[in-house]
């Protein structure tokens, strides 16, 4: 079906680092994003830091981050 025969001489560690690299630009993204966009539909007076979805999606990235770090 699919020929991945060229990533076999890629190494874990190499594999680790290229994925970390890809998370951290996914952060970087985010952290990029107008936090008018974030709060949208959201009252000024009425924002919590819990409505932040920059923060929700900084923790899924350290979690995914942390489960693929130890496996």
């Amino acid at each position: 079906m699919l020929n991945f025969d060229w990533l076999s001489g890629i190494s874990k560690e190499t594999a680790k680092l290229i994925f970390f690299g890809l998370y951290f630009v996914v952060g970087a993204l985010v952290m990029m994003l107008p936090n008018d966009y974030i709060f949208e539909g959201i009252a000024k007076e009425n924002r919590h830091w819990w409505n932040n979805l920059k923060l929700w999606s900084l923790a899924v990235l350290i979690i995914l981050a942390s489960v693929y770090y130890q496996f």
